[in-house]
């Protein structure tokens, strides 16, 4: 098959990076980057860490509203579409890039393939929302990453090419979990690179980046509520998405010294600090599912998650808080009390033994059954 992917954003690369072996070892794959997180910081850097092959196609359409997006991305990809001649296009998640993508196939009477189809926040309010659902209604194949996905879609009346196939993502954390764990890309470079002390279990560590808490009103909520977890004996590392960063010097928000800001984090890296942390606190659906793989107790800063069984699996140990800051500081005491977080995240680190999914062969085995 000649397969056209779709990705625009970092967390789309990490998923692109665990499926793109098994995809180009059996197909002819035509790799198009939007360019939505257009810079090195958010995704340039990942191309090369991630082993990624440079795109076919750089659209390097980044900024602006969603709709001047869209906008934007549409016509260029139907462009290439239309020079390429694909058999099927593959799209991952709910982003812009994704949405712009599926419509401009589906306009062209092309097959999409949707990564992470069915999953639900259940709140319109939310770009993401929009974009998945749009995205799921118009897919010839829907690659479910858990059961709530399949039935949130059954629900909605779409059961034909439904595929249960686990979460892409964890076949990728599985595959560097080892050199994580073991110290090659763990603590002592990030702790150097970023100048902190990053002792297992005694930082706390944050990312935020969705545009509902880039709200002035958002932004005070979440900064009250790092700012009373952050301690200086246990400061909060702050992994700053680029437009939240822009959002915080706009409110005129200060947050404390013991709130240390830095700019996003290669893969590796992200994963070393959720797994040596004493907690995690984050907005970001990636960043959620990794806490729960490695073990890590998670705080999600959002009024709900599109990743329910997650929260249920987890044991109590991934609260959605929003932006509660009484509830924030209880859970996290709870969570990860100060007196034993150290041992808690040495012997977290030393047990990890993270298995596959198996989703990469799973929705190749699917697209060439035509399931």
């Amino acid at each position: 098959m000649r397969i056209l992917s779709v990705v625009g954003t970092r967390p789309q690369l990490i998923k692109a990076a665990a499926l793109f072996p098994v995809l180009r070892s059996r197909h002819d794959e035509v790799f198009v980057d939007t360019g939505q997180h257009w810079d090195d910081a958010m995704a340039g850097d990942f191309f090369g860490e991630l082993g990624l092959p440079k795109p076919d196609h750089a659209l390097g359409i980044g900024g602006g509203t969603a709709a001047e997006q869209v906008g934007r991305m549409l016509p260029a990809i139907a462009t290439i579409l239309a020079a390429e001649r694909p058999d099927a296009v593959l799209v991952y998640g709910d982003t812009n890039s994704t949405l712009s993508g599926a419509l401009a196939a589906v306009t062209a009477g092309i097959p999409v393939a949707h990564v992470e189809a069915g999953l639900r926040s259940f709140d319109r309010r939310m770009p993401e929302e929009t974009n998945r659902i749009l995205t799921d209604h118009v897919s010839r194949w829907l690659f479910a990453p858990t059961p709530m996905a399949v039935a949130n879609l059954s629900a909605e009346g779409i059961r034909d090419g439904v595929v249960l196939t686990g979460d892409v993502m964890q076949d990728l954390a599985a595959r560097v979990a080892g050199e994580i764990r073991d110290g090659t890309a763990a603590l002592p470079p990030i702790a150097e690179r970023l100048g902190l002390d990053l002792t297992p279990g005694r930082y706390l560590f944050a990312t935020i980046h969705r545009a509902e808490n880039r709200t002035a009103e958002a932004i005070r909520a979440w900064a009250a509520i790092l700012a009373a977890a952050a301690r200086p004996d246990r400061p909060v590392i702050l992994a700053l998405h680029p437009g939240t960063r822009s959002a915080l010097e706009s409110s005129r928000v200060t947050l404390p010294a013991e709130v240390c800001v830095v700019g996003p984090q290669g893969y590796r890296s992200t994963l070393a600090l959720q797994l040596n942390a004493a907690a995690v606190l984050t907005d970001s659906g990636g960043v959620q599912r990794e806490s729960a793989w490695l073990g890590v107790p998670c705080l999600v800063l959002r009024g709900s998650t599109e990743w329910v069984e997650a929260v249920e699996a987890s044991g109590g140990a991934m609260v959605v808080v929003g932006l509660d800051r009484d509830r924030a500081a209880a859970e996290l005491e709870r969570l990860a009390p100060a007196e034993s977080a150290h041992e808690l995240a040495r012997a977290r680190v030393a047990s990890l033994a993270l298995q596959p999914a198996g989703a990469a062969a799973a929705i190749v085995a699917a697209l060439e059954g035509g399931a």
